[in-house]
């Protein structure tokens, strides 16, 4: 009996640990993973994009508005999962900006030919800085910027219906009127110089 108890006491460990990882990885947080800029501004970067290699962008041409920022690429199964979905919320009007995170960029400007581009530029990361800026675990991941360049929301894992739905839509929404009411502000003050 000791004997067999012993066979089986490494197994029951790993699967404890196991168990134990994966309640404190996804206990009340639905994908979400911790980011340490949350609430922060979007980190400098100056790179060029996927389609121009000749265009340099920087997190200026990403103020002014409300937008997701995904993290994608063309190695990641998931992303390809998650594709149809952005290309979707773009033809609604959602702005959405990609990071093409650490990939191959012929491939790359090839898959947003062959499966349409949802972006309104694709950012090439192709060395993960960055990635590593953002806190970036792998892809798919999507970031919710308010209008002024702060990180409000991450999402790791797949966006599709039901996460665009329950989890991103009310913030972006919300973030929309709050840009609204900012910029409306700011206009009555530029109005009424007293």
């Amino acid at each position: 009996m000791n004997r067999r108890l012993k066979l089986f006491l490494p197994l029951a460990i790993f699967l404890s640990l196991c168990l134990m990882f994966y309640i404190a990885l996804f206990r009340d947080n639905k994908g979400e993973l911790p980011s340490a800029l949350l609430d922060s501004p979007l980190p400098s970067f100056s790179l060029t994009t996927v389609k121009n290699p000749a265009r340099t962008v920087t997190r200026d041409d990403l103020l002014g508005e409300v937008a997701l920022l995904n993290v994608w690429a063309t190695w990641c199964p998931a992303c390809r999962v998650e594709h149809p979905y952005l290309v979707d919320l773009a033809n609604k009007g959602v702005p959405i900006y990609g990071v093409n995170y650490k990939d191959d960029q012929p491939e790359a400007r090839k898959w947003l030919k062959v499966l349409h581009d949802p972006y309104r530029f694709s950012i090439n990361d192709q060395d993960g800085s960055l990635g590593i800026n953002l806190g970036v675990y792998g892809a798919p991941e999507t970031y919710l910027i308010d209008h002024q360049g702060v990180i409000r929301y991450k999402h790791v894992g797949i966006v599709d219906a039901n996460v665009w739905k329950n989890d991103i839509e009310p913030k972006y929404r919300a973030l929309v009127e709050q840009a609204k009411q900012s910029n409306s502000g700011e206009n009555s003050s530029e109005a009424d110089p007293s």
